[in-house]
């Protein structure tokens, strides 16, 4: 059976995106006020063959993904989705491929998390177990002794999220006041998690990833990796809802490295808005990637500031609800100035 695929291209922004959504020349990018599209590409695809074809549009609101792809969020726990957050990334692991480390001990955790907050993060992503290419897990009890203390003592006075695959760590981290799970498995390496997650009614991203951990990167393969992952993530968010995760809960992430070759990563990248149109929040996180090493030949994860940056810019603009990364205050930064940039009038300044 055929299926049919909508990606938003021709993308306005700011008050160009505004002024042709009132005209109704274009239509608003999941749900955001400032991003709007004017054409889109229809993708149809069976088992034989895939087709491509351009269209404007007049025709594409009468796709039925259209309504998926244009409404607007609803809050994610406590964040509304009107707009780009900010995430921090808070590695409390001795092995992290982007800090080595440094964040280890739970004092300094904390102090470089709260500097994230006073930068402009929006949430802070807690984890304790590294899911780098190659990596393997860790006990259930090492990862609590890394990460509670450090969620009981942000949760007083900061938003947190929890990024664990474990649904006994997930109870735990929401019984001290985290309240977003991040599971890099998709609910799908701890067979409770799906229920932990449902009883709660918690807030859970999604991630796409391909293979464990260990072994994702070793031979990545996709008919095409857009639309592969795409019904993927469709499937994870049926089988979320199927064990009582309400769709306003959850959130996806396109699993950026995990499972996927430097340009397969690209691929996914250029053609992000597609993922609008499974309806629900979307993630991207970039910061500090392999793919940013090869293109940069920058071989130092801590040193790829400047591609990661890039990179987050380049999400934003396909309409990225939240952007995972380690450097808070420097991303926030060029996302203000973009911003004001595109609207000048509203710039404070």
């Amino acid at each position: 059976m055929a299926r049919s695929y909508l990606r938003p291209m021709a993308l306005l922004y700011g008050p160009d995106a505004v002024a042709l959504v009132k005209a109704d020349r274009a239509a608003p990018l999941a749900g955001l006020p400032s991003i709007a599209f004017t054409k889109a590409e229809l993708i149809t695809r069976d088992q034989q063959q895939t087709t491509r074809r351009f269209i404007e549009f007049a025709e594409a609101r009468h796709h039925p993904g259209f309504t998926a792809i244009t409404s607007p969020r609803p809050d994610f726990g406590s964040l509304q989705l009107n707009r780009c957050h900010i995430m921090g990334i808070v590695n409390v692991t001795p092995d992290s491929f982007s800090d080595g480390g440094i964040h280890y001990k739970a004092e300094t955790a904390i102090t470089e998390a709260r500097n994230m907050w006073q930068h402009g993060a929006s949430i802070l992503d807690v984890g304790g177990e590294s899911t780098r290419p190659g990596s393997d897990p860790v006990s259930i009890d090492e990862e609590r002794a890394r990460i509670m203390p450090v969620i009981s003592a942000l949760a007083k006075d900061h938003k947190v999220s929890v990024d664990t695959r474990k649904a006994l760590l997930m109870k735990e981290a929401l019984s001290a006041g985290a309240m977003i799970i991040n599971d890099v498995s998709a609910l799908q390496f701890d067979t409770l998690s799906a229920a932990t997650v449902a009883a709660a009614q918690a807030p859970v991203i999604l991630m796409h990833a391909q293979g464990a951990p260990r072994t994702m990167q070793l031979a990545p393969k996709y008919d095409d990796v857009a639309l592969d992952v795409y019904d993927q993530l469709a499937a994870l968010i049926a089988r979320a809802e199927g064990a009582g995760i309400a769709r306003a809960n959850i959130m996806v992430d396109v699993g950026v490295g995990f499972g996927k070759s430097f340009k397969q990563n690209l691929q996914l990248l250029q053609q992000l808005t597609l993922f609008h149109g499974l309806g629900v929040g979307l993630l991207v996180g970039v910061s500090r990637k392999g793919y940013i090493g090869a293109i940069t030949q920058e071989k130092m994860a801590g040193h790829r500031l400047g591609g990661s940056i890039g990179g987050a810019l380049q999400a934003m603009m396909q309409g990225a609800h939240m952007l995972r990364v380690h450097d808070v205050k420097d991303s926030l930064a060029a996302l203000t100035v973009f911003n004001a940039a595109l609207d000048p009038v509203s710039a404070a300044i």
